[in-house]
């Protein structure tokens, strides 16, 4: 399992700003444009710009801490080892914009064009998933209706009318972008910013398209199918790699983020795979002992009470809470035992308790093996 944080040389408190200046430098040495296409230094390239993405965002890097690569891994698509390529693309969308890292890398585009030039991959749509806690245990599917940019059927996205064409920005000469080299005490500094007159794409439109005015796009309503990977919690989600927005004149689309909520369900307490329930008994079944039913997710089971149980003993069920999200193994259910009172009474069942309460008295001191000696030894501690 990959170490993120050593991978960048940072502790595990390290703020972003360190993150960031972390990779930053380490990018610069092993990138692949200043080491030759080596392979070792591409394979390093990989690694480090994997680490960065994870720990610059703040969702993912919480889910990391608490859960570690397995826990990124908790959806379909929600996590994958980044390839050269997208790599190369983290690095020039965080890193690509400082001073002179297009020229000193020479950009990637096949006609000298930079790495903004062309169009632009569509925005992100973060969505909420609402899900019982019987949708938890086994996984499920659901199909969600989500407004999104789709690409204009009229001009098949590219946002010119039909019978014209996009053509080259003559301001960038199609680069997408604009250079400005100044002198400073350092000595020249290039600085690099989107193209004004196309805002980055290096193509201008002369005829924009009627139905979608030139975006290339046009909001509708899609189906979008979600499948829900089995032991999901609150807060945790997933990422649907390229179903999301259409970017403008003919950009790729973007990702949807499906957020779980998952309902509370008043018979559980949920910790991570394990839950916790508590079942009401008589007296005579802590005395003389009883098999008594004890509810699951999504069915009962019986559980034997041994003779003379104390109120309040903890009972584990192995495999019988939830699964562990996107890994082998189910959790365990806890069940505590509490002694059922009554709020009323029959005359018949007064006379019983009252007589009872005459001839047992309880003793002054616990037995040997008290209620946590017990609780501790039925979690395994």
């Amino acid at each position: 399992m990959a170490d993120f944080y050593n991978a960048l040389g940072v502790a595990r408190d390290a703020s972003d700003d360190d993150i960031k200046k972390a990779y930053r430098k380490l990018a610069m040495t092993y990138h692949p444009d200043r080491n030759n296409g080596a392979r070792e230094a591409e394979e390093r390239f990989k690694e480090i710009t994997e680490a960065y993405d994870v720990l610059r965002d703040s969702g993912k890097r919480a889910i990391y801490d608490r859960y570690g690569e397995a826990g990124l891994r908790g959806g379909t698509g929600g996590y994958h080892h980044v390839d050269l390529s997208e790599a190369l693309n983290i690095f020039m969308r965080d890193l690509g914009g400082i001073a002179g890292f297009g020229d000193l890398f020479g950009g990637r585009g096949s006609d000298g064009a930079g790495a903004s030039a062309g169009p632009r991959t569509g925005s992100d749509i973060r969505i909420s998933m609402p899900l019982r806690l019987s949708d938890v245990e086994t996984g499920t599917e659901r199909t969600v209706a989500v407004k999104l940019l789709a690409r204009c059927d009229r001009c098949a996205g590219s946002g010119a009318e039909a019978g014209s064409s996009p053509v080259r920005c003559a301001t960038c000469a199609g680069a997408g972008e604009v250079r400005r080299a100044q002198k400073s005490f350092f000595g020249q500094v290039i600085s690099v910013s989107p193209c004004p007159t196309c805002s980055g794409e290096g193509t201008l439109i002369s005829s924009p398209c009627k139905k979608c005015r030139g975006e290339g796009r046009v909001r509708q309503e899609e189906n979008v199918l979600v499948n829900v990977p089995a032991g999901v919690a609150t807060g945790q989600y997933m990422t649907m790699r390229a179903v999301g927005n259409v970017g403008a004149r003919g950009g790729e689309r973007g990702d949807i983020l499906v957020v779980f909520e998952v309902e509370d369900d008043p018979r559980f307490e949920r910790d991570g795979e394990d839950l916790y329930c508590e079942v009401l008994v008589t007296y005579s079944q802590l005395v003389f002992g009883a098999d008594v039913e004890v509810p699951t997710v999504s069915a009962s089971v019986t559980l034997h009470v041994p003779e003379r149980t104390e109120s309040g003993q903890v009972f584990r069920l192995r495999g019988r809470g939830l699964p562990r999200v996107n890994a082998s193994g189910v959790g365990d259910l806890h069940v505590r035992l509490q002694l059922y009172v009554p709020e009323a009474l029959s005359i018949e069942e007064e006379s019983i308790i009252r007589r009872l309460g005459e001839v047992q008295i309880a003793p002054l001191q616990r037995r040997a093996k008290g209620f946590w000696s017990k609780v501790k030894e039925s979690l395994g501690a």
